[in-house]
């Protein structure tokens, strides 16, 4: 199976969530239509809308209530982007330049808001305990994992356990809750509620180290944004990690120094880059995702073979092959 018969197997379930989204980011005030057609159809893959149609099909739910919940997830997630931007002080977002630097900081988190909002009405009209549950627990977990990287930025002491909690938090809980999502709707058992909850969570565990080994690889046409971006950003990744964790005193203070720059530029980012690569960081990176994604693929055991359970392997498969 490849990702295209996915496609053309939810090609409908997306269209109908297409609808949804744009229907439910209309305003009177016109700036918030504005920046939110600006990110929301700047790319995005709708990786959370469709792993929740996927479940959904895998545990026999066909109602409509899924096109909307599969809004509140890109809402939720659109939001995230939009503030994450304001902290990071982005530049690009997808190849684009980033929705703070056109319309400015406050449009940008003042549009966030709206997108939280508006997903958690929507939540509070499906009306469903356990969904409402999942979700805010969820937001409230992302939050707390973006915060917590914002406490670490720069810090070279950060430990890989420390770094896999994190993006487990600002991440993997949206995609483990889309998966999840899927389960709760179908109202099956508590076993599949839990073993779609699981497969989400490594698999969005496995998405962030990659994409966060991208940084280092991937060309700006490949990955939509110029290598080394995290570094600008301060955020400490897997692969420096262990690289941090291997090198000399002298090359650990050097790495140091060079992330306290304000001035960081190319030369600073491949020296860095050029550390990485003599401690093996990226193998490390990518070897350590395979393996989430081997747990990932293990959680699916409890059901039956189909097409969405075929489609589930083909996206954990292709998480790795991004740029492999």
């Amino acid at each position: 199976m490849e990702i295209k018969d996915i496609l053309s197997r939810y090609q409908d379930d997306l269209r109908h969530v297409e609808e949804n989204l744009d229907k439910y980011y209309r305003s009177y005030i016109e700036l918030i239509p504005e920046v939110t057609d600006y990110i929301i159809n700047s790319g995005g893959k709708r990786l959370r809308p469709l792993l929740l149609m996927i479940t959904s099909d895998l545990c026999g739910f066909t109602g409509e209530r899924r096109y909307t919940l599969a809004a509140v997830m890109e809402f939720l997630h659109t939001a995230s982007l939009l503030h994450d931007d304001v902290i990071d002080h982005a530049e690009t977002r997808r190849g684009r330049t980033a929705a703070n630097n056109i319309w400015g900081n406050p449009a940008s988190v003042l549009v966030g808001d709206f997108l939280y909002s508006q997903a958690f009405k929507l939540m509070v009209e499906d009306g469903h305990p356990p969904i409402q549950k999942l979700l805010t627990s969820a937001a409230i977990t992302m939050v707390e994992g973006e915060t917590a990287q914002l406490i670490r930025s720069r810090d070279t002491d950060i430990t890989e356990d420390e770094y896999l909690r994190i993006i487990e938090q600002k991440t993997a809980i949206l995609i483990s809750a889309s998966c999840a999502l899927g389960a709760l709707l179908a109202k099956v058992s508590k076993k599949k509620v839990n073993a779609l909850r699981t497969f989400g969570l490594k698999l969005g565990v496995a998405f962030q180290v990659t994409d966060d080994t991208l940084d280092y690889v991937a060309t700006k046409e490949e990955f939509g944004k110029a290598i080394g971006m995290d570094l600008k950003e301060g955020k400490i990744t897997l692969p420096l990690i262990r690289t941090l964790h291997n090198c000399s005193t002298d090359e650990r203070t050097l790495i140091k120094e060079t992330l306290d720059r304000n001035d960081l530029d190319g030369n600073h980012i491949r020296d860095i880059t050029s550390l990485i690569e003599k401690y093996d960081g990226i193998n490390y990176a990518l070897t350590k995702a395979k393996g989430f994604i081997d747990e990932a693929k293990s959680a699916l055991k409890p059901f039956d073979d189909s097409f969405p359970k075929d489609a589930l392997m083909t996206i954990s498969d292709y998480i790795l092959k991004r740029r492999l």
